[in-house]
């Protein structure tokens, strides 16, 4: 635990984790250096839209899901009772990058501050899009000083506890998400460059970058969570003995529509804070066998960011 509040950065990629290849070397560096493991996720609803996709998805990282389903879409939800994050977690500030429309609404609702990718790329631009940015260096610096970090400086006085960058591929042709990849690349390097082990920088900013597999249809079930014996499987008395996983459960219920396939993949880094394991890149294979974290609930991250945060107290174990 650090002796003083992190300020924290989340990267969210929604659909990247299958389209990261060896040449990826910073996304791979990161995990190498960071605390890796799973989150996992719901079962998709039949016949769902991917635009609904992208929102289900979101709100169970927010722990917001709940909430989601007691309505009947995202704008219904928009519209309901549910509380902000400033209310659940004792005062925080937050904001979100985004460049979906629905998106921006759910996140307001919930809190955030919506900043525009185009102010932190272009000023004077309302086109310009991260996909687009050949030069991340800029973009770093901006997110960096939201979070009260100038140069080498922590500022006293800053604009928000929490940066959600929110990144998605959908609808977007293949060359647009080779770029989108290959920029999450280089914006994850240059992020590291200025919080490097040893710095100022890098013992206050708590770091998490979640992939995600978006769509995936039900033929797809490859990437487990964990093996399951079809002796167990069959034998109704034997499946008493196997303890049910805890990222199954949630407030002491086991939940029973859990997606025990295709997680998100999640690695967190802040020095002196995060335990270092032995993982060697940002892939599934390698999260399973030698991440520290195995696999939570989605529910529970955003209370795990708000514990770095001094903002709630600890969650769980």
């Amino acid at each position: 635990m650090a002796d003083k509040p992190s300020r924290a950065l989340v990267i969210f990629g929604d659909g990247i984790a299958p389209l990261l290849l060896p040449s990826h070397g910073s996304l791979h560096s990161f995990a190498s250096q960071a605390a890796c493991g799973f989150l996992a996720l719901r079962v998709s609803p039949p016949s769902e839209a991917e635009g609904e996709r992208i929102v289900r998805d979101l709100a169970q990282l927010l722990d917001s899901y709940d909430f989601y389903v007691s309505e009947d879409n995202a704008e219904a939800i928009a519209d309901s009772n549910c509380p902000t994050l400033s209310e659940r977690f004792m005062g925080l500030k937050a904001a979100m990058v985004t460049s979906c429309p629905s998106i921006k609404s759910f996140a307001r609702k919930l809190g955030f501050s919506i900043l525009q990718e185009s102010e932190l790329i272009k000023p004077d631009s309302s086109t310009a899009t991260l996909h687009s940015v050949s030069n991340y260096s800029d973009i770093v610096s901006k997110l960096l000083h939201h979070l009260g970090f100038s140069g080498k400086d922590i500022l006293e006085k800053y604009d928000f506890d929490l940066l959600f960058l929110h990144i998605m591929t959908h609808e977007k042709p293949a060359n647009e998400k080779e770029n989108l990849v290959n920029g999450l690349n280089d914006l994850v390097g240059g992020v590291m460059e200025k919080a490097h082990p040893g710095s100022i920088i890098g013992s206050r900013l708590h770091l998490s970058i979640v992939l995600s597999y978006g769509y995936v249809s039900e033929c797809e079930k490859d990437c487990f969570l964990h093996s399951s014996s079809p002796l167990i499987d069959s034998n109704s008395d034997l499946s008493l003995l196997h303890p049910c996983q805890s990222y199954t459960i949630k407030g002491g219920h086991r939940l029973h529509d859990i997606r025990h396939h295709h997680p998100m993949l999640m690695a967190q880094w802040q020095e002196g804070v995060t335990r270092r394991d032995k993982v060697k890149a940002f892939s599934f294979e390698e999260f399973k066998e030698n991440g520290a974290n195995l696999a939570m609930l989605s529910d529970h991250f955003l209370h795990e960011i708000a514990f770095k945060l001094w903002k709630a107290p600890k969650y769980g174990a």
